[in-house]
C-alpha cells in the first residue's frame, strides 16, 4: 500500500491521481461563477486577481481570458508546472503556501472550490485569512467559496465507486470530530494506493469567529454560483465576500 508521510493535502493534491479522479469538473459552471462574481464586484479593467489554491489553473486561465491580470498560486509543484503552460504577460503561476502573504497587492483574491480548512490547527486557518487580508490593496475584496456543511453532512454519500481512465476508485465518506473525511483507495499498475481528504466542517458561525480573530470584515454571503441568497439548510455552497 502506497502511503505518503507528508500532510494529506501536500501529497494528494500533488498526485496525478487527484486530477484523474476529478477530471470531469464542470467548466461551464466555473466560468459562470467567475462571470457573475467579477460583474458583482465591478472590478476595474485589467484588475489584479489572485487565485489562491489554483490547482492547475482552470479559474485563473478563464479570468485572464476575460481580461484580468491574474496570479495563480498553489502548494502543489506538479499542478503549477502544468498551469505554467498557460502563462502569458498577464497570467502567472507560482508555488505558494496560502499562510504566507504576498509582496504585491491585489484588487481581488479568490479562494475557490473548498480550498480552505485543511490545516489541523485554527491558528493556521487564521494565518491564511490574515495573509489574504494583507495581500489585498486598500480597495480590494476577497471571496471564499466553501462547501455548505449544514447541507453536505446530512447528505453524505457513505460509499461510492468511480471508474476513471480505467482506474477503479473506491470512496468512503464520513463525518467525525468536526471534520469531513473522504477515504480514496485504488490500484494502478499493480500498486495499491490510499489517500484521505480531511476538511474542517466549518459553518458560517465558525467562519465569522475566525474572521473576527483575523481582523476581517464579512460583507456578504451567497448560496450558489448564481450568487443567490445563502440558506443554511438548503444552499449548495457557502460563498463569503470579505475584506
Amino acid at each position: 500500500m502506497q502511503k505518503d508521510t507528508k500532510k494529506w493535502y501536500a501529497s494528494w493534491f500533488d498526485s496525478p491521481y487527484y486530477h484523474i479522479l476529478y477530471k470531469d469538473r464542470d467548466y461551464a459552471e466555473a466560468q459562470l461563477f467567475m462571470d457573475n462574481l467579477t460583474a458583482y464586484l465591478n472590478l476595474p479593467e485589467e484588475a489584479k486577481i489572485l487565485d489562491l489554491a489554483c490547482g492547475r489553473g482552470r479559474h485563473s486561465v478563464y479570468l485572464n481570458k476575460i481580461g484580468f491580470d491574474v496570479t495563480g498560486a498553489d502548494l502543489s509543484p506538479n499542478s503549477i508546472e502544468v498551469a505554467k503552460k498557460h502563462e502569458n504577460d498577464k497570467l502567472h503561476f507560482e508555488v505558494h503556501d496560502m499562510r504566507d502573504s504576498f509582496d504585491q497587492k491585489f484588487d481581488a483574491i479568490f479562494n475557490l472550490f473548498t480550498s480552505f480548512g485543511y490545516f489541523e490547527q485554527d491558528v493556521d486557518n487564521i494565518k491564511t485569512l490574515e495573509a489574504i487580508k494583507n495581500s489585498l490593496n486598500d480597495y480590494g475584496f476577497a471571496v471564499m467559496d466553501f462547501m455548505n456543511v449544514e447541507q453536505v453532512i446530512p447528505n453524505l454519500v457513505a460509499e461510492e465507486t468511480k471508474v476513471v481512465e480505467g482506474i477503479t476508485f473506491d470512496i468512503k465518506r464520513y463525518y467525525k470530530d468536526k471534520h469531513i473525511y473522504k477515504e480514496i483507495r485504488f490500484t494502478d499498475e499493480g500498486h495499491d494506493y490510499e489517500f484521505t481528504e480531511k476538511v474542517s466542517a466549518l459553518n458560517l458561525a465558525d467562519f465569522e469567529q475566525l474572521m473576527e480573530q483575523a481582523g476581517i470584515f464579512l460583507l456578504e454571503t451567497f448560496g450558489d454560483y448564481k450568487l443567490n441568497k445563502f440558506h443554511p439548510a438548503e444552499s449548495q455552497r457557502l460563498i463569503m465576500l470579505f475584506k
